[in-house]
């Protein structure tokens, strides 16, 4: 396709975003309350969730401030000196250690003042030094390691500090924004979307695109995209650890449920750490401001709420036994798989669409200089990766089953109990299927995010490409879900079979015939009468009902068993070279790279 010539990307104004400033107050202070609802409702003391919640029109309030663990000071016992001060202090070594760590500078994208800043990524390593810390602690004291121990007895108190941090964050930043100036050597730059002058919206939604601070010793940090990658996300392994040590401190052992919700989120964070690089490209780096959305989110919600799965089976243990393993495993590895095999295609395109991997897959070329994939994963559906995403958050949440405990008194002897150490029963009662309300909420929250990140996707692009973009919906019509896959073939147009089979060359079994084909690749064919041929697949049929292959350079091998005297012989291998060859479709049994 041969480049338009580059213009100017459509520009639009921004409009307001979560239904403007009423929706960034319900955000900003609603999220932080339903956060503690959380952690006060479902809970180690009376159950998930505590008894009185479920007989509402009889709540005895005094009784449920002693189910919940309402403390007895009030308000000021959510806050304590020590949980902040160690909370800060994790802080400090995170950034000692991004300071201290070797890590690669990259170069971000270019902004629209025409800077580009640089970024150093060291939070795989940061997180595997702190790790590795853990687990020499863990391996030294078992569960009864200090910080296991403490994150447990103070949850509440960390959830706090942390809350607190997130609000005095955003309003430095906020207030820091004003003195951005046009031109400055340091590229600092607003938000597009976070200068609308409403002064709760613009704080809630971040004014300041990316604010950078330089501490003494540390040196400068980008805010928003350490924040964004390092504190949260450690924290978050660091959670589901000690909630797992918390349950053998409980019940004296640890499920596999647990062990893997904790292993298979571990490696989900590592993962992302390790592709650190790939965040430069997000839309929370090249386009949101930071502000309370990112920083609350990067700080409590996703730590926090992420972790409840782990923190419910810590009172509740469940196990999945093999059948449920691979069960849950399989479903995640689908996930993965959709989502890594999708981003990994689109990134191999924007580095080198020249390469043999992506050099077929068609686009269009936009006004504004930019390629458009409509073909392979990206010509399935817009932001297919979502729905791999969306997949790999079920296994995290499956485990807990149809959750929902209650806590009794040790002596009870209730039938099908899970007797703790110190007595203490645990049964599913009446409770059952309403802690659904707290393990399963992931699935439902992350399912809205998604879809409100695509329509956030959709509207920045629109404003960027304009007519190109209208184009490209047009071309790919399906978001998120690819809805052609769940249609039957007799009820699709010309167009979406045409879209179906380019997507089925790319992806479905013919993509190895394709892939053979382009990068002239030798392929083993096993075919009928127990014979193999070695070749390069010059060209094939794909609209035939009996695919035709077109074969060079081949080798035939079979094996010939000699009889003699009616008696068998030694097996012969044999062989012969054959040049050219048309093998029918219907002799091939399996067909592999070699």
């Amino acid at each position: 396709m041969a480049p338009k010539t580059k213009q100017q990307a459509v520009s639009k104004p921004h409009g307001y975003e979560f239904f403007g400033p009423p929706g960034a107050a319900a955000i900003s202070f609603g999220l932080p309350l339903l956060i503690c609802v959380f952690a006060f409702a479902c809970n180690d003391i009376s159950g998930c969730p505590a008894p009185s919640l479920l007989h509402p029109r009889s709540i005895d309030y005094d009784l449920l401030k002693k189910e919940v663990g309402w403390p007895e000071n009030g308000v000021k016992g959510l806050v304590s000196w020590e949980g902040t001060a160690w909370t800060l202090g994790y802080y400090l070594f995170s950034a000692i250690l991004y300071r201290i760590l070797p890590g690669t500078e990259i170069e971000g994208t270019k902004l629209a003042n025409g800077g580009r800043l640089k970024y150093k990524f060291n939070a795989f390593a940061s997180t595997m030094f702190i790790l590795a810390i853990c687990a020499a602690g863990t391996f030294a004291q078992g569960a009864e390691f200090p910080l296991w121990t403490f994150i447990a007895d103070n949850y509440m108190q960390i959830l706090t500090a942390n809350i607190l941090i997130a609000y005095a964050l955003a309003t430095f930043v906020y207030i820091r924004s004003f003195s951005v100036k046009p031109g400055n050597p340091q590229f600092r730059e607003l938000a597009a979307g976070g200068v609308s002058g409403n002064m709760l919206y613009d704080w809630f939604i971040g004014r300041e695109l990316n604010p950078r601070i330089t501490l003494p010793l540390i040196g400068e940090i980008d805010i928003k995209e350490w924040m964004e990658i390092r504190p949260g996300l450690t924290g978050w392994i660091l959670l589901n650890c000690a909630f797992m040590a918390k349950q053998y401190r409980t019940f004296g052992f640890v499920t596999d449920s647990i062990v893997f919700i904790t292993a298979v989120q571990a490696i989900y964070v590592l993962d992302g750490q390790f592709m650190e690089p790939a965040i430069l490209t997000t839309i929370d780096i090249t386009t949101d401001g930071f502000g309370l959305m990112l920083s609350f989110g990067d700080l409590v919600w996703v730590p926090f709420l992420y972790s409840q799965q782990t923190r419910y089976l810590s009172v509740h243990p469940q196990s999945l036994g093999p059948l449920g393993l691979a069960g849950v495993g399989a479903l995640l590895a689908a996930g993965f798989a959709i989502f890594r095999l999708s981003n990994s295609q689109k990134n191999a395109f924007r580095t080198d669409p020249n390469d043999p991997s992506v050099a077929h897959l068609k686009y269009i070329e936009t006004k504004a200089g930019t390629r458009l994939l409509v073909s392979g994963w990206w010509g399935v559906a817009r932001h297919i990766n979502y729905m791999g995403d969306w997949l790999q958050a079920w296994p995290y949440c499956l485990p807990t089953g149809l959750a929902g405990y209650t806590i009794l008194s040790a002596g009870t002897a209730a039938e099908g109990a899970i007797k703790m150490l110190d007595g203490r029963e645990v049964v599913p009662g009446e409770a059952k299927g309403w802690g659904m309300l707290f393990t399963y909420f992931y699935i439902v929250y992350f399912a809205v995010l998604l879809i409100h990140r695509d329509r956030r996707d959709d509207e920045k692009c629109s404003r960027k490409y304009g007519e190109d973009w209208e184009t490209y919906k047009r071309t790919v019509r399906s978001r998120i879900v690819p809805t052609l896959l769940q249609k039957p073939r007799n009820e699709c147009t010309e167009y979406e079979i045409a879209q179906l089979e380019n997507w089925e060359m790319s992806n479905g079994p013919l993509s190895l015939l394709q892939t053979a084909v382009r990068s002239h690749s030798q392929v083993l064919i096993s075919i009928r009468s127990n014979r193999k041929l070695l070749a390069r697949v010059k060209a094939f049929d794909r609209h035939c009902n009996i695919k035709i292959l077109i074969l060079a350079q081949q080798k035939e091998m079979w094996t010939e068993t000699p009889v003699q005297n009616g008696k068998k012989g030694r097996p012969v291998n044999k062989d012969r070279f054959i040049s050219k060859m048309f093998l029918r479709g219907d002799s091939v049994i399996i067909v592999l790279l070699s």
